[in-house]
């Protein structure tokens, strides 16, 4: 088993594939955190344990006066009792105090991993891939029950963290904080990470220092959001790409979050992570549990390029679900930038028609085709298609389409509603909302109360009918505003701060039942763009609509930070036409297409409006990624250069076997009469040689130490970018 329990030294020793994670019971009561690092086999903990005395306002918890909880490193820390910093969780009781004294009760070691109920979370499909250690804590006063949850995979260096929290008492608690994971280190010499931007600038990597007091980021927005993402990481100073201590912290969660980093100051570093606390609540009853999501914990110890590929191979594998987790994806357009709200049936089938003689695969028809949806200011809600735009209806067009060879997607904001529509006309109080209090209109939409099980079957069944309707293979599902007025007409006063969390699981309903329903339909997330991309969402829909910023520059950036944690598979990448519609830049379509092949490949124009020689080069590009589709969407992922630092970037995809590989090199901004420079590649064999390009044979060890240098047809002109294509001989 990857977990025991060490009776002589009164310690779980948690294995994972080159990592240990280890903690200790004290006084028969406290569960410390020892040590979460590289791997020990057969540790001796108390030799890791080490303490000093502290000044006397750190109060004892019992009678020991050299024993506080100020300084004990925690696995699950409470509010208020002696330990000062960050707690994991709070409850109030009826009686307004807010003091909790937990004490280890037991523990079960349990092949697999329970399911987490209503919850998105990474999943065994054998039970003996990984084993959970349920560790239940009591507070016997009030018969608070908790219990931690650490799930440790036999493959893979991540230890999954969540707890329930479970009233066994006589009278009702309230939870006031209730948090997924709670680390403590013995020191601050780290560099935190995080993943940070705005709308149509998404996920850029954020490397500063760990310093005394609280760092954290946060959303609270009603969804993860495209300002943070739900991610941090604390690097060693030493850290790169491939060298140095890394500790990934990722939560399984696409609402309001909280990762805080805290140094106290006895210069000891306290990571928390899960549900923000701001603006929550949650009503306990006596026999209720409240399930935190889950926080994937991944440690490395050869550098961030470690880090990410185990999230990458962990989250695609046995994350994401259903027919295309490992399916490759096919090349689509999109009418968006082509057409907007207008269009017909026939310039549809047009695009279609020409898309498919360059070997596009699919059709999406996004925002406009329902009610009486001509721009963004009604028909939301209204899940019926526009018979003035389409006369003979949504089969007859995907038919049509079908007939090209083309598969056909659709685009829909089920979560939306407009004050413009049907339905809310038939049902005003369906929308979150604040009785007597103006309802804040974003985009010109409302958000409907997700928390209500009635909106939530309507949704069902709308989208159930349309999808039932044609041969619909993908869809797109967009969600394009933050939450205010977060309230609920059906839920009562004493329960109203639980709505944002409410709307979450009602969310997660939905999509879980209707992917179940439609098995043989792609799934793609959208939040305008980015702004809800997140492990929760991945659960459901195993590809998201990486940003809504189509600009190949910009997108560096973006996809760059986007593989901190997500891989290829997850990520959607479009050709646009230029000049650019979000950024005004103009780049060749060579430049776009080497950015958009590191990811779901595909375009977003008319191709209608193209040239001859254009559509030559679409064809070829189409070709070129078909014939290494499999391997950039499933091949292990090194960055080798990141636009962050430069003018330059560089990554590279290798197949599991090393034989096949494909080294994506760009480059923003000539320099006149620049040095010259060569990049080094990463991930190869060192037994193979490789024929670059089919040209050069050049051995995997001259490729990693020495590299390739920058192709002299590159050194004139900006927006400029290389394939290079290695084949093991």
């Amino acid at each position: 088993m990857s977990i025991t329990f060490d009776k002589s030294q009164n310690s779980f020793i948690l294995q994972a594939k080159n990592s240990t994670y280890i903690i200790k019971i004290i006084k028969d009561k406290y569960l410390s955190h020892v040590y979460w690092g590289g791997k020990i086999e057969n540790p001796v903990v108390d030799s890791i344990i080490h303490s000093a005395g502290r000044a006397s306002f750190s109060a004892n918890p019992d009678e020991d006066g050299s024993f506080t909880l100020d300084d004990f490193p925690a696995e699950y820390p409470s509010y208020g009792n002696t330990d000062l910093r960050m707690p994991a969780y709070q409850i109030q009781l009826e009686n307004g105090t807010r003091i909790t004294d937990l004490s280890f009760d037991s523990y079960e070691i349990v092949t697999g991993k329970p399911k987490l109920e209503g919850l998105p979370a990474v999943y065994t499909e054998k039970e003996e891939e990984a084993d959970t250690l349920l560790i239940t804590l009591v507070d016997k006063l009030i018969h608070l029950k908790v219990v931690l949850s650490y799930t440790v995979f036999k493959e893979y260096d991540a230890v999954i963290r969540s707890a329930k929290l479970i009233n066994d008492g006589n009278s009702n608690f309230k939870v006031l904080r209730a948090l997924s994971a709670s680390v403590d280190f013995d020191h601050y010499d780290y560099d935190l990470m995080s993943l940070s931007g705005s709308w149509a600038r998404e996920r850029h990597v954020v490397r500063r220092p760990v310093v005394n007091g609280t760092q954290s980021i946060e959303s609270r927005r009603g969804a993860s959001g495209h300002s943070e993402n739900p991610f941090i990481a604390l690097l060693s100073k030493d850290a790169t790409e491939t060298n140095g201590d890394v500790y990934g912290f990722s939560f399984v969660y696409s609402g309001n979050f909280l990762a805080s980093v805290e140094v106290d100051q006895y210069k000891t570093t306290r990571v928390v992570m899960g549900i923000n606390p701001f603006d929550f609540e949650w009503l306990l009853e006596q026999g209720e549990f409240f399930q935190t999501p889950e926080v994937v914990m991944v440690y490395s110890g050869c550098g961030i390029g470690h880090m990410s590929r185990t999230y990458h191979k962990l989250y695609r594998n046995r994350l994401a679900r259903g027919k295309y987790r490992n399916a490759v994806r096919p090349i689509v357009i999109n009418n968006w930038e082509a057409t907007y709200f207008d269009f017909n049936a026939d310039k549809l089938k047009a695009i279609a028609k020409d898309a498919a003689e360059l070997g596009v695969e699919l059709l999406v028809l996004d925002d406009g085709w329902f009610g009486k949806r001509n721009s963004d200011n009604c028909s939301l809600g209204d899940w019926y298609v526009d018979k003035n735009k389409l006369p003979d209806g949504l089969k007859a067009l995907v038919d049509d389409v079908n007939g090209y060879g083309m598969g056909f997607g659709l685009w829909f904001e089920p979560e939306m509603i407009s004050p413009d529509s049907d339905l809310y006309r038939a049902h005003p109080d369906w929308c979150l909302h604040v009785p007597d209090r103006h309802r804040s209109l974003g985009r010109n939409q409302l958000i409907l109360d997700y928390s209500r099980k009635d909106v939530q079957d309507a949704i069902i069944e709308m989208l159930s009918s349309v999808l039932s309707s044609a041969n619909i293979t993908y869809v797109k599902w967009d969600m394009n505003r933050n939450m205010s007025e977060i309230g609920s007409a059906l839920l009562p006063n004493n329960r109203q701060m639980e709505t944002a969390h409410r709307y979450m699981l009602g969310v997660y309903h939905v999509m879980e039942t209707i992917t179940s329903k439609f098995p043989d339909v792609l799934f793609e997330s959208c939040s305008g763009g980015g702004g809800r991309f997140d492990p929760g969402i991945l659960h459901y829909m195993p590809q998201n609509w990486t940003s809504d910023d189509t600009d190949a520059v910009e997108r560096l950036k973006i996809q760059y930070g986007t593989s901190m944690v997500y891989p290829t598979s997850a990520m959607t990448a479009h050709v646009s036409a230029v000049p650019n519609h979000q950024t005004g830049r103009s780049t060749s379509v060579d430049f776009r297409g080497d950015v958009a092949m590191a990811g779901n490949f595909g375009y977003e124009l008319d191709v209608t409006k193209m040239s001859d020689n254009e559509k030559e080069l679409v064809k070829k590009q189409v070709e070129t990624y078909k014939e290494m589709r499999e391997l950039i969407q499933y091949g292990e992922f090194y960055r080798l250069m990141s636009p962050f630092d430069g003018d330059f970037t560089a990554w590279m995809y290798v197949s599991v076997d090393k034989r096949d590989a494909a080294v994506f090199f760009y480059k923003v901004l000539t320099t006149p009469n620049a040095s010259l420079f060569r990049f080094k590649l990463n991930g190869l064999s060192t037994e193979y040689e490789y024929v670059v390009n089919g040209e050069d044979t050049i051995s995997g060890a001259q490729l990693m130490n020495y590299g390739l240098n920058m192709p002299t047809d590159l050194a004139w002109g900006d927006f400029r970018s290389k394939l290079f294509r290695l084949k093991a001989k």
